[in-house]
C-alpha cells in the first residue's frame, strides 16, 4: 500500500503534479460524437459552443473496422481545438480491448494539451484506475504536459458497482463516474432491453380495495436505476468527485428522457450524456436549478441571517440544515450563470421581482 504522503506525487518522472481537488466545471451535458465520421467532425465547431462537454467516442457505436479512423478523428479535432469554455473529452476503448492502449497513447501524446478528461469504460475496480493512472503519468511526461488529464469511469458491471467506493478514491485524477445502464443491465442479467430509463413491468400496485383483488388498482412505475445512481452519488460525494447519469437511448421519447435526467439531478448528479442534439437542451435545462428554486433559496438564506437557529417562512420551518441545502442550489446557479449568459439573465431577473 502506498503511503498517504505519496498520493499526491507524480507517478512518473517529469509528469505534472496531481490535483489536490477536482475543480467544478459546468458539465450538464456531455455530448457524444463519432470522430470516425468526417461529416460529424466537420460539425464540431458549430456543436461545441452549444454544450458544456464535447466527447469524442472511440468505443461503443464505432465498428471494429472504424476504430483507427475514430482515433484519427479525435487527433484531428484535438489539434484544431480552440474552445476555452467547452471541455473536450474522449471515451477510449475498454482496457481489455485491442484498441484501448493505442487510444490512450494517441490521446495523450498527440492531443493531450487539448484534452480535459479521458473516459474509461467498464471499470471494475481500483486496479483498473491504478493502471490508467500510471500509464497516463508516463505519457504526460513524454508529451511534456504541464497539467494532469483527469479520468472519468463508467459503471457498467456488477463488480464495478460493488467496488464503486474504492474506484472513486483510487487516484487524485479521478474526475467522476457515469452510469452505463445498458452494459450494466446485461452484466446483472436484468430483463430489460432498454438503454436507460424505466420499464413498465417494474412497478408497485395499490392494495386491494375492500379485499377485491380483481378490482381497479392503480399501478406506479418505478425507477430501475434509483439504487445504483444513489450509491454512485454517495461514493462520488465522499471522494470529492462528480456523478453523472449516462445515456437515454429512446431519442424520440423526450418526455421520459427529461424525467430520467431530472431524477438523477434531484439525487445529486451534475449532468448526463447526450446522444442526439434533441437531448442537449433537455440536459442543460434539467441540470440547471429551476428559477423558482433559486428564488426560494435566496429567500431562505436572507431570512436566516447568520445561518443559525430557525425561522418560519411561508408557513414552513427553515433552519441551519435548510440553509445548507439552499447554498448548494445557489452555488450551482452562480457557477452555471458564470458560463451561460442566458441563464445568468434568468437568475438576475429574480432580483428584480421583489
Amino acid at each position: 500500500m502506498r503511503s498517504a504522503k505519496d498520493f499526491f506525487r507524480p507517478l512518473a518522472v517529469g509528469a505534472p503534479e496531481p490535483l489536490r481537488e477536482i475543480p467544478f466545471r459546468p458539465s450538464r451535458v456531455i455530448h457524444f460524437f463519432p470522430p470516425s465520421n468526417p461529416k460529424m467532425v466537420a460539425k464540431v465547431p458549430d456543436i461545441a459552443p452549444t454544450v458544456d462537454v464535447l466527447l469524442a467516442n472511440l468505443e461503443d457505436a464505432v465498428p471494429a473496422s472504424d476504430k483507427e479512423a475514430a482515433r484519427a478523428g479525435l487527433v484531428e479535432v484535438g489539434k484544431s481545438w480552440t474552445s476555452t469554455d467547452t471541455q473536450l473529452w474522449a471515451r477510449v476503448n475498454s482496457l481489455d480491448s485491442p484498441w484501448g492502449l493505442d487510444d490512450l497513447v494517441a490521446a495523450v501524446t498527440e492531443v493531450g494539451k487539448a484534452l480535459d478528461v479521458i473516459m474509461i469504460p467498464k471499470v471494475e475496480g481500483a486496479e483498473d484506475i491504478h493502471y490508467v493512472d500510471r500509464l497516463l503519468a508516463q505519457l504526460e511526461a513524454k508529451a511534456g504536459l504541464d497539467r494532469p488529464i483527469l479520468v472519468h469511469a463508467i459503471l457498467e458491471t456488477a463488480r464495478g458497482v460493488a467496488n464503486v467506493e474504492e474506484i472513486c478514491g483510487a487516484s487524485p485524477r479521478m474526475q467522476g463516474l457515469s452510469l452505463g445502464p445498458a452494459d450494466l443491465a446485461a452484466n446483472r442479467r436484468m430483463k430489460t432491453t432498454r438503454v436507460g430509463g424505466g420499464h413498465p413491468g417494474y412497478l408497485v400496485r395499490q392494495d386491494p380495495v375492500d379485499s377485491d383483488i380483481e378490482g381497479q388498482r392503480t399501478t406506479y412505475q418505478q425507477d430501475l436505476w434509483h439504487y445504483t445512481v444513489a450509491r454512485m452519488v454517495d461514493a462520488c460525494a465522499a471522494n470529492g468527485i462528480y456523478p453523472y447519469y449516462g445515456p437515454f437511448g429512446d431519442i424520440k421519447d423526450v418526455v421520459a428522457c427529461e424525467d430520467q435526467f431530472r431524477n438523477a439531478f434531484l439525487l445529486g448528479c451534475v449532468g448526463a450524456w447526450s446522444l442526439h442534439p434533441s437531448q442537449i437542451d433537455i440536459a442543460k435545462r434539467v441540470f440547471s436549478p429551476d428559477p423558482a428554486d433559486v428564488r426560494h433559496a435566496r429567500e431562505v438564506v436572507a431570512a436566516m441571517g447568520d445561518g443559525t437557529g430557525a425561522v418560519m417562512l411561508n408557513g414552513k420551518m427553515e433552519d441551519d440544515a435548510s440553509v445548507k441545502q439552499c447554498k448548494v442550489m445557489l452555488e450551482l446557479a452562480d457557477q452555471l450563470a458564470a458560463k451561460d449568459p442566458e441563464l445568468a439573465e434568468v437568475y438576475a431577473a429574480i432580483d428584480g421581482e421583489g
